[in-house]
């Protein structure tokens, strides 16, 4: 994994590189890409280990907020290393705690908030089963 300083802070890590398409007319990664990189992780996370059916499945997470506090700038080529934890994991909602790094430098600090609902009714429903084990797994005991 790169030489980002991979810590405790974040019991996930993923490799995310960076496109030529992901640089601005500024010459750094231009900060959608911050938002996209996140929802990336989190939905990659929430696939792999929830079991989370973004075609079919009864049960999908909807955004409801994020944000994203940025601390140096980061350009193609190159790769973030990109750390996933759970700060509050509630009823039917999840907090989510994103830190990416390039190297040994915090590029950006955000968090994403998803209420799973009904796919047809959209409406909440408890997060449970497989999804909520691999959400436990991802807690930080700060929420």
């Amino acid at each position: 994994m790169g030489d980002a300083v991979v810590n405790d802070e974040y019991p996930h890590w993923q490799t995310v590189p960076l496109r030529w398409k992901d640089n601005d007319v500024y010459g750094h990664v231009n900060n959608v890409v911050h938002y996209s990189v996140m929802d990336t992780v989190i939905n990659t996370w929430l696939i792999e280990r929830g079991g989370l059916d973004i075609e079919t499945g009864q049960v999908i997470g909807l955004c409801v907020e994020s944000q994203c506090k940025y601390h140096a700038s980061v350009s193609f080529p190159g790769e973030l290393e990109v750390g996933l934890r759970v700060g509050h994991l509630g009823r039917s909602s999840v907090r989510y705690e994103v830190g990416m790094y390039s190297k040994e430098t915090v590029i950006a600090e955000g968090h994403f908030v998803h209420v799973f609902v009904d796919r047809e009714s959209r409406r909440p429903v408890p997060v449970d089963g497989l999804l909520r084990g691999a959400l436990e797994e991802l807690r930080t005991g700060l929420g």
